[in-house]
């Protein structure tokens, strides 16, 4: 399937930059960072192994120490760095068997994303569930693992695992470009998303969000203000790929570029 080598019409890759920000800004935005890092760190380590023991247990009940873990260090984001969170048209949040298309600009939407859906899973690089304790957790409640470089193979393992998933009535969260994309790149969407929505005929969420502004991608340093997440109408299943590649792409990045305009407008 061809991908789009040119910026979509109100794309970020066509409309924004990234941000500059003060040298007084940027070090006081450091110091938080630092005690987010601390904080958010030792909360975690702690959590994961007072909490070890639902690992006896079915794995839906590790949903919700996971939902627990990923709202709390929200929480302590806010206290810290000062980012806030706004969901906009959470009336498009799936209830039910879902594939979540989702903009991919910071490693914060795969942790904030969890606890936005009632029983979500996220498709992750496979050696993420190597890391001691996280792995342990995400292996145990049914995160998906992809080996990226499988190629062919790897598309048909994803199906097998999405169809369980639907079974169970999780959401799975996919990143169409299936990595991080700076502020102002092109989009550049995989077949990954239109491989499962075609495999899986359950409907397709595109979600839109501007968090690459506060939690820069490849940057240690995060900064204050309220990352936004947009749930858009759901695309029904049963629907051409060509066309549902379209639309997904269409939306997700319409709507991306207005939320990081307005939110580099609110920080100038």
């Amino acid at each position: 399937m061809s991908q789009p080598s040119d910026p979509v019409p109100g794309s970020p890759s066509a409309r924004t930059v990234p941000p500059k920000r003060s040298g007084i800004a940027h070090a006081v935005a450091f110091v938080r960072t630092v005690i987010y890092s601390i904080l958010a760190t030792v909360f975690f380590v702690v959590v994961t192994i007072l909490s070890s023991p639902i690992l006896l247990f079915p794995s839906d009940k590790t949903r919700y120490m996971l939902r627990f873990w990923a709202g709390a260090d929200l929480v302590i984001l806010r206290w810290t760095v000062g980012q806030r969170v706004r969901i906009l048209h959470p009336e498009n949040i799936p209830t039910g068997p879902a594939l979540v298309g989702a903009k991919h600009q910071a490693e914060w939407e795969t942790m904030a994303l969890v606890p936005m859906l009632p029983k979500g899973v996220i498709i992750l690089k496979k050696e993420l569930l190597k890391i001691p304790l996280y792995g342990w957790y995400a292996k145990h409640y049914g995160m998906i693992p992809v080996d990226r470089d499988a190629g062919a193979s790897a598309l048909k393992q994803l199906a097998v695992d999405g169809q369980k998933a639907m079974a169970t009535g999780k959401q799975i969260v996919i990143f169409p470009e299936g990595t991080r994309r700076p502020l102002g790149a092109p989009p550049d969407y995989k077949p990954g998303a239109i491989f499962l929505y075609d495999k899986l005929n359950v409907p397709l969420v595109p979600v839109a969000l501007n968090s690459g502004v506060f939690w820069p991608r490849g940057a240690y340093v995060k900064y204050p203000g309220t990352i936004t997440v947009s749930f858009l109408p759901p695309i029904p299943p049963g629907l051409p790929k060509a066309e549902v590649k379209a639309r997904l792409l269409e939306a997700v990045e319409t709507e991306t570029a207005r939320l990081v305009a307005e939110a580099q407008a609110a920080s100038a």
